[in-house]
């Protein structure tokens, strides 16, 4: 996915300022996908010049006047074209698994405190989606249209998270168990 897609689904679900899609971008988007100001700035001018979105200019009292971009007609049909076309599934890299693989050439104690900072991560990560899942999605199955994509979306990253929580609990123990016979 690049850029562009994110933009333009956020786009899809309401106008804004380039301004309003970092807030969003840190709200919910970035979660899944993430972007500075500087580049989400950058993208709309070009997806303003490709024709994507356009952009009304709404005066300020003593402040510069700011865009409010729209999705076109051309960048909904793009939007609709990516989101139906297939998308490959994303190989797993972890530089963490490639340390694992070389533990033996490391100290255990300290691999052991990488693999807990790493696991409290993504758990706090975990807490924090199950926060919005209670929060935002308390009738899971009531839901439909937009919000029921989102809430799927929410869904994966529990899920993801609770994986790698998982992942480093057994690991952690592993590991532990090694360190424990080795002393």
């Amino acid at each position: 996915m690049a850029l562009e897609h994110a933009i333009l689904v956020s786009l899809a679900e309401r106008p804004g300022t380039g301004y309003e899609i970092g807030q969003q971008f840190q709200r919910s988007i970035g979660y899944f996908w993430s972007a500075t100001h500087q580049q989400i700035y950058r993208t709309l001018k070009k997806l303003d010049a490709d024709g994507l979105v356009t952009f009304e200019s709404v005066v300020q009292d003593g402040r510069p006047d700011k865009k409010v971009y729209t999705l076109s007609d051309a960048g909904r049909a793009l939007l609709t074209s990516w989101v139906e076309s297939p998308t490959a599934l994303v190989p797993l890299r972890s530089d963490l698994g490639v340390k694992l693989r070389a533990a033996e050439f490391g100290d255990l104690a300290r691999i052991l405190g990488e693999l807990k900072a790493h696991r409290d991560e993504a758990d706090a990560q975990l807490q924090l989606y199950r926060g919005f899942e209670r929060d935002y999605y308390p009738d899971p199955d009531a839901l439909t249209g937009r919000k029921l994509h989102q809430y799927l979306v929410l869904r994966g990253g529990v899920r993801a998270s609770q994986a790698t929580v998982d992942w480093c609990d057994e690991t952690i123990a592993g590991l532990q168990r090694e360190l424990d016979n080795e002393h």
